[in-house]
């Protein structure tokens, strides 16, 4: 279970901002209906994110036994790509702003589902605040053209400029995560939903009665509020896969809940506007693994990294960030240099299962990790580990990760799209994940001109 998210200051600085962003939102929506400006003349948009859905599971269903009659409906009805390349890294927070403002991480601000905090300073809190994320988003360019705009659980959620918000943030799945959840979500959407629906599943819970029960209130939300853009995610696959690792039965048998969750809030943007189009994606693909592998030891054995008695990090000069390793002075060349050296000792042993080192030259064209001197590719069978104590490698129970190198067909994501207007049995090749959001805005109606992605449906 995650820790406390920020140090008390650090907190009340983003709720202060959080209810300042709130009444100015408000206060422009109001401003926009008297002034009577005119709203665009695209559709209604629906972006469902299926947190580590691989695309095979759907393009091959038949050869893995899966009963997902909604997802081949949609395959049928619409639009998908075969394989979408995902960012740099291939993890949640930063591939789902992505996903939002169409630009790679380095320059939405998002760049790993975590700060980097060696110390442990910030007790395990997430870039839960939109208020990092310094590019426009969907939903920032949807209100600003006068359209409602909703979410329920999407990342990076807290404080966005969004018109019905229940926002994705945890402490400790208790009561208190619930009193936490109506203060930053949308004053009074909780209490009003939860009068038809029941007590909202508040919390770092992620299973198929949690995200059913989710599903629920996106349905809800579809139907009272008739958003014309509406952002909704579902966790518990991911979290399986991480248990089980990818195509056990247990990740068959979710994704088939899933597809009636998807079918579920299907139903009510139809019925909410008949001309709602519905976009479904992933963030990452899942890779099986059973042996970690911790480049931290190997800096603490370099003498890069030292540490107390007790095994607590004391002083460092390269730590690893995810794959990416930081060091405490870029314009340190001694520490530079060793890093360097102990990075291709690891990737010359075929026993670590580091295969790519990234330079900071090749990181910033793959628009990742600003600031990092390297970042480490593993194969698949591998997992990075950040203790810095034990073996460099050492085995482990078979389970899931992702963050593996973009360029890995493992990592693949999901893309597909229905609707009216949308090409029927369309089937692109590969795609970008900075496409989505420039093909989404286009349907709006909007204008999304910081993205680095292209329109897929436009010839």
């Amino acid at each position: 279970m995650l820790g406390w998210g920020a140090p008390v200051g650090r907190l009340s600085a983003r709720l202060l901002r959080v209810a300042v962003g709130g009444l100015v939102l408000a206060l422009g929506l109001g401003a926009l209906a008297r002034t009577g400006l005119a709203q665009p003349s695209g559709v209604p948009v629906v972006l469902i994110s299926v947190d580590g859905m691989k695309p095979d599971y759907v393009l091959d269903a038949d050869a893995h036994g899966l009963k997902i009659p909604t997802l081949r409906r949609l395959l049928a009805e619409g639009t998908h790509a075969r394989a979408v390349t995902g960012v740099l890294p291939t993890v949640t927070y930063p591939s789902h702003t992505t996903m939002v403002t169409g630009v790679a991480p380095a320059r939405h601000g998002i760049h790993y589902n975590t700060p980097f905090d060696p110390f442990g300073k910030n007790q395990d809190g997430w870039m839960w605040y939109a208020d990092d994320i310094i590019v426009p988003t969907l939903w920032g360019v949807a209100t600003r053209s006068g359209l409602v705009s909703s979410s329920v659980d999407w990342p990076v959620t807290v404080g966005a400029p969004i018109t019905f918000n229940i926002v994705q943030y945890w402490r400790a799945t208790t009561e208190d995560d619930h009193k936490l959840l109506e203060a930053l979500s949308t004053p009074g959407l909780l209490d009003e939903a939860e009068k038809d629906l029941g007590r909202y599943p508040a919390g770092y819970i992620y299973t198929v009665e949690a995200d059913s029960q989710r599903a629920a209130f996106n349905a809800w939300i579809l139907e009272h509020k008739k958003p014309r853009f509406h952002t909704a995610y579902f966790s518990v696959l991911d979290e399986v896969q991480h248990a089980t690792g990818p195509y056990s039965t247990d990740v068959f048998d979710t994704l088939e809940a899933i597809d009636s969750m998807i079918d579920q809030v299907w139903r009510a943007a139809r019925a909410a506007d008949p001309r709602s189009i519905i976009c479904v994606v992933s963030d990452h693909g899942f890779a099986r693994y059973d042996h970690t592998v911790s480049v931290n030891v190997a800096f603490r054995r370099a003498g890069l990294i030292d540490v107390n008695a007790d095994g607590t990090l004391r002083d460092w000069r390269a730590f690893t960030y995810g794959p990416a390793v930081m060091l405490e002075d870029p314009s340190d060349g001694a520490a530079r240099a060793d890093t360097r050296a102990v990075l291709q000792a690891l990737a010359t042993d075929p026993a670590t299962g580091v295969v790519r080192v990234l330079d900071a030259d090749e990181v910033k064209r793959d628009g990742g990790f600003p600031g990092a001197a390297f970042v480490v590719g593993v194969r698949p069978g591998f997992a990075i580990s950040a203790r810095v104590d034990g073996p460099v490698v050492q085995p482990s129970d078979v389970g899931g990760t992702h963050g593996l190198l973009r360029e890995l067909t493992e990592m693949d994501s999901t893309f597909i799209i229905a609707g009216p207007g949308i090409p029927t049995g369309r089937v692109l090749d590969r795609i970008d994940m900075r496409d989505i959001a420039p093909t989404l805005a286009t349907l709006m109606g909007v204008a999304l001109p910081d993205a680095e992605g292209t329109d897929l449906l436009t010839p």
